[in-house]
């Protein structure tokens, strides 16, 4: 993995980590929707070698498939 590829995923990985100690509040959907949609997006970008448009759609379909998940939680 290049250097490029890896500063990406863990700059990702911050973010996905940061962003849920933001969850406090939130429903179990909610936060099962954020980390889909955190865990998509690295996955899209790693996938795609960084590509926007890949790491927006995989955010897009982890984010759903997150919500399916955390529905049966609620």
């Amino acid at each position: 993995m290049n250097m490029m590829k890896r500063f990406t995923a863990s700059t990702a990985t911050l973010a996905v980590l940061l962003s849920l100690a933001a969850c406090g509040g939130m429903s179990t959907r909610d936060k099962s929707t954020a980390i889909g949609a955190g865990v998509g997006a690295i996955g899209g970008a790693v996938l795609t070698g960084g590509s926007a448009i890949g790491t927006v759609g995989g955010a897009a379909v982890g984010g759903v498939i997150g919500n399916q998940v955390g529905k049966d939680k609620d």
